[in-house]
């Protein structure tokens, strides 16, 4: 068991107006993603189930060719090698996905 405070974990800059925040037990973690103006998540994919829920502001998010504007107390949640990208609306806006198995390019 570990307890944690959001304020305490450390802050990784990933991108160009993305700072990013990780927790990671031994096979699931989550992450904080916080998005300045105008950030962008390009397109990709990657092997891990994401579940995304959106806790400030507004993200564009496109899942494999479906777009959808998601907004405080929205999410979603997009299947291993899913293709998907973001871009931010409004911000600040800020992000917590949880994902399986866990992301050691993030770790």
């Amino acid at each position: 068991m570990r307890f944690f405070r959001e304020s305490d974990l450390p802050v990784k800059h990933i991108l160009e107006g993305i700072k990013l925040k990780v927790l990671s037990g031994d096979r699931a973690m989550m992450t904080i993603f916080e998005f300045g103006p105008n950030a962008v998540i390009p397109s990709h994919k990657h092997p891990h189930e994401q579940i995304t829920y959106i806790v400030e502001g507004e993200l564009e998010f496109t899942v494999e060719g479906k777009t959808n504007v998601l907004r405080k107390g929205d999410g979603v949640v997009i299947a291993p090698n899913h293709e998907h990208s973001a871009k931010v609306l409004q911000a600040p806006a800020k992000a917590v996905d949880a994902w399986y198995p866990r992301r050691e390019d993030y770790l």
